[in-house]
């Protein structure tokens, strides 16, 4: 994402999930999940490749390949590391190598990397084994960097979302607009640092920022909806209801809205030999 993840998953604006089988689930909307979701700003991919020594990149949780393919089109060499054999298959179609595999069990066979990226997934894994798995492959110098694209959408339109869930999902034990999205992050962040200082194999790990807006029709936003943790699995009558009342909202609001992103990265560059 989240209240609504993503794979290589948080929803891109509400409470982070830390269930597999969660994370597993986005495959059943790969394509979906493919076209509707948001890259990355081009800022962090470029202060990413500006700070790793070489080129090669592992990316965990690689989902579709979203954020994947923008450090291929940087010049980078690219493997990815997904749970999900669905989402990894629309990877490789875009020209991704791709293996399936939980990054904590995954075999590197002897590969290692400049850089570790996980983009919307290093919820998915407990942060220091996480950071623990990264520094086997990293080489010194190398940088490991955990992002996700967040909402900051104008309270009133929050507000509105809110108002939609409340009645469509009433015993929902999560709202994901029922407080600013941005609000989640600050813990999934704490954990992300934490973990790297806990693999005491990092330097003093880093919080980058990358503002950014998006604008969205109706239709574009109803297609990305059902690509959310919390939203994907609802049964269909209740999904469509949900999409009833989101649509009304943006349909009030003349057709379409901008949705401001906040993009935050967690990272800390390998120190040692090894």
């Amino acid at each position: 994402m989240p209240t609504l993840p993503s794979s290589g998953a948080a929803h891109p604006g509400g409470e982070p999930h830390r269930h597999r089988g969660m994370a597993e689930s986005f495959g059943a909307e790969a394509g979906r999940y493919d076209r509707a979701r948001p890259d990355y700003p081009q800022a962090l991919v470029d202060r990413v490749v500006a700070a790793i020594p070489g080129t090669d990149v592992l990316d965990v949780g690689v989902g579709t390949g979203i954020a994947a393919r923008q450090f291929l089109a940087a010049g980078c060499r690219v493997l990815g590391v997904d749970v999900d054999a669905r989402m990894a298959d629309v990877a490789r179609a875009s020209g991704v190598e791709t293996e399936v595999a939980a990054f904590e069990t995954w075999d590197p066979a002897g590969r290692t990397f400049d850089a570790v990226v996980s983009a919307q997934a290093w919820h998915w894994m407990d942060a220091a084994a996480g950071a623990a798995c990264a520094a086997r492959v990293l080489r010194p110098g190398g940088r490991l960097a955990v992002f996700w694209n967040v909402f900051v959408l104008a309270p009133d339109v929050r507000e509105a979302f809110a108002d939609v869930h409340r009645r469509v999902l009433p015993d929902a034990p999560l709202n994901p607009w029922a407080a600013a999205p941005l609000d989640a992050y600050g813990p999934l962040s704490a954990k992300a640092v934490d973990g790297m200082r806990r693999a005491a194999a990092f330097d003093a790990p880093q919080e980058w920022r990358f503002d950014w807006e998006r604008e969205y029709t109706r239709e574009r936003w109803l297609d990305q909806l059902p690509t959310h943790g919390g939203t994907g699995g609802l049964p269909p009558a209740v999904l469509a209801d949900l999409l009833r009342g989101i649509g009304g909202v943006i349909d009030e609001l003349g057709g379409g809205f901008t949705m401001g992103y906040a993009t935050v990265a967690v990272t800390a560059r390998r120190t040692g030999s090894g």
